[in-house]
């Protein structure tokens, strides 16, 4: 998984898998989500990242290993 922030155009983007996208659905104005031939999720793209995040961090939780 890849999280990538994009200060301009405000856009944080999601990479779920590395399969290559064949379809894309706005789920609203501001979330796209884009699925493989399959109908599996690959990526997740927000706009307007600024006016949604309450926080610019992003803090990641990993399962532990032991």
């Amino acid at each position: 998984m890849k999280i990538r922030c994009f200060p301009e155009p405000d856009t944080l983007t999601i990479a779920l898998a590395e399969r290559d996208s064949s379809s894309l659905q706005a789920i609203n104005d501001n979330m796209i989500v884009d699925f493989d031939a399959q109908g599996r999720p690959v990526g997740v793209t927000l706009e307007h990242d600024s006016e949604i995040s309450d926080s610019s961090a992003i803090e990641t939780l990993l399962p532990s290993l032991t």
